[in-house]
């Protein structure tokens, strides 16, 4: 009797758990050159930056970088607030842990710090 019922209320804490870091998740959507930040529903949050081709969150999705239409990569807060300009000449940006990775319009790719600083072409 007490296993079942310590089983049930670890269950039910868990449920709620992952329930709640779930429903806090949220998705960048490209719409018509327009990043824009939903909830995991698909409702509307705010709109981060214009002119953009890529777009990703960081794994606390706490920082976005946006890849523009002009080939700038820009970071920027989850308020939509500019932070600073990456590099230019990208075609796409990924976050890899705490740094970037930047996919150059010449093809080549490179790893920078958060800070923008350049680490290595891979």
């Amino acid at each position: 009797m007490k296993h079942s019922l310590f089983l049930l209320i670890l269950t039910i804490l868990l449920f709620n758990t992952t329930y709640s870091q779930t429903s806090s998740m949220k998705i960048l959507k490209i719409n018509n050159g327009k990043a824009e930040l939903r909830t995991i529903t698909g409702s509307f949050i705010r709109t981060i930056a214009d002119h953009v081709v890529a777009a990703e969150l960081n794994t606390d999705q706490t920082l976005i970088l946006v890849t523009t239409s002009q080939g700038k990569v820009e970071l920027r807060k989850e308020s939509g607030s500019f932070i600073r300009t990456i590099t230019d000449h990208a075609t796409n940006a990924k976050f890899v842990g705490a740094d970037i990775v930047i996919t150059k319009d010449n093809g080549k790719m490179e790893l920078r710090k958060e800070s923008g600083s350049f680490i290595r072409n891979l």
